[in-house]
């Protein structure tokens, strides 16, 4: 009743409830909530709202109207929650969101037409996830995206061409996934592509082409696969790579890019069993790149090198190469 005054114990209760601490402020732009025991997504929110933050929560589920009323929403971050499904509806309020954050939650799928809504999203991040397959229809919509990051999920391929609409992106995330192939085709139609990262698969090999659709490419991470040998040539349409990581493979032959002209080429190619003899020896002097990783880098054969570091066989004089 009106001018009931709470009992100490209550109030604090009412206070420190999920309600209180995230309580929209009326003419806020920008929302957190980060409590641990939230498990509906606050409602009342500002129509001047530009950036939600709800994080770290117990949120489960979405309504197809949670977003309803907020049409100048440029960021909703919702990482470290529990979602499972998301509603097909969704974004369909939020025309101009730039950057959707949904990592470490619990999502298997997506629905087909999620962001046939939102054809002004630039980042997009999924990391974290349970999702086992791509579906086109998710890219379809997006040729302003510029940021994807598809990293720990359960991804076992990457269909050809289901990135083909994405013409602005720069940075592409697949790390520490399943693939244990790449379809020839993957990577078509993502000419801007500026840094792609495949650490952390299960890749034993890669089609002869797979980088002819990413002429743009300046930063590869190839790193922790399971790599025995790389095509011939594989690396000539990348022209403009500064960054190469292949750490971590079963490697025993190099491939490198074209020498970019300026500075030299960043190569981290430790903990592969190098057979450090001609055709290696000669590449690295030809094409001179910086490695990293130096110490770690060593030979497995020819018996005379095992265990010596490449770099210092390489620059020796007495290889007969």
């Amino acid at each position: 009743p009106p001018g009931r005054i709470l009992p100490p114990p209550l109030l604090l209760v009412l206070l420190l409830s999920p309600a209180a601490l995230c309580c929209p402020q009326p003419n806020g732009t920008r929302f957190v909530c980060t409590e641990p025991t939230l498990s509906a997504f606050p409602s009342g929110l500002p129509p001047a709202t530009l950036a939600i933050s709800v994080e770290f929560t117990a949120l489960a589920t979405l309504l197809p109207t949670a977003l309803a009323g907020l049409p100048r929403l440029q960021e909703l971050h919702l990482s470290s929650n529990r979602l499972t499904t998301l509603p097909e509806a969704l974004l369909r309020p939020v025309p101009t969101l730039r950057v959707l954050d949904l990592t470490d939650n619990l999502l298997s799928d997506l629905p087909a037409g999620i962001f046939a809504s939102t054809g002004h999203l630039q980042h997009l991040v999924l990391q974290g996830n349970r999702l086992q397959a791509l579906q086109p229809s998710w890219f379809q919509h997006l040729p302003w995206l510029r940021w994807l990051n598809l990293a720990a999920n359960m991804l076992v391929e990457v269909p050809p061409a289901v990135f083909h609409p994405l013409r602005s992106l720069r940075s592409l995330d697949l790390s520490h996934n399943r693939l244990a192939s790449l379809a020839p085709g993957a990577l078509a139609g993502l000419r801007e592509l500026e840094q792609l990262d495949l650490e952390g698969n299960r890749l034993g090999t890669l089609p002869p082409a797979t980088f002819a659709p990413v002429p743009a490419l300046r930063l590869l991470f190839l790193q922790d696969n399971e790599l025995q040998a790389l095509p011939a040539g594989i690396f000539l349409p990348l022209r403009h790579l500064q960054v190469l990581d292949l750490a971590h493979n079963q490697l025993r032959a190099l491939e490198l890019p074209p020498r970019p002209p300026g500075p030299a080429l960043d190569l981290d190619i430790s903990g592969n069993p190098w057979a450090c003899e001609c055709p290696l020896l000669a590449l690295l002097r030809r094409a001179a790149p910086r490695l990293t990783a130096a110490r770690d880098t060593r030979c497995a054969s020819p018996a005379r090198y095992r265990g010596q570091e490449v770099a210092t066989v390489s620059r020796a004089g007495d290889t007969g190469c």
